[in-house]
């Protein structure tokens, strides 16, 4: 029987405290975070946190991440109810990347697709292997 990750809520705060020393965020304050659906293994989405989206997911067990673009917290799933539940957090070897296994609700992807990594180069060029499982416009549609 697979052994599933335990939330990670449950971590202690001494816990929290550790990886948050752990971290190496670059000059920004940043460390990437790849999200990856728990029992598949497929990679869903890449994304920026920084230590108060990272204080926040390892609390809630809710994927926070640092929109570049907002310059401000994106809780996944705020606006479009695609929710990503963290079961597992790791950290690589450098410090340097976040691993993030998740519960994917949803598509990961804000054009509609279930992964962000939808196209491949391919003899005829950028090729899209993946259609949009839903528009775009009915994820952000209120």
């Amino acid at each position: 029987m697979p052994n599933t990750p335990s939330p990670v809520p449950v971590a202690s705060a001494e816990a929290r405290v550790a990886v948050l020393a752990a971290v190496r965020f670059d000059a920004k304050g940043l460390v990437a975070a790849i999200a990856q659906q728990h029992d598949t293994g497929e990679v869903l989405m890449m994304a920026w946190m920084n230590a108060e989206s990272l204080a926040e997911t390892m609390e809630t067990g809710r994927a926070c991440y640092w929109s570049r673009s907002r310059g401000g917290l994106w809780r996944k799933g705020e606006s479009s109810g695609q929710v990503q539940t963290v079961l597992d957090l790791r950290l690589d070897c450098d410090g340097d990347t976040l691993l993030l296994l998740v519960d994917q609700k949803g598509v990961a992807c804000h054009t509609g697709r279930r992964s962000c990594f939808y196209s491949a180069p391919r003899d005829e060029g950028l090729v899209e292997l993946t259609a949009p499982l839903v528009s775009p416009e009915s994820l952000y549609s209120a």
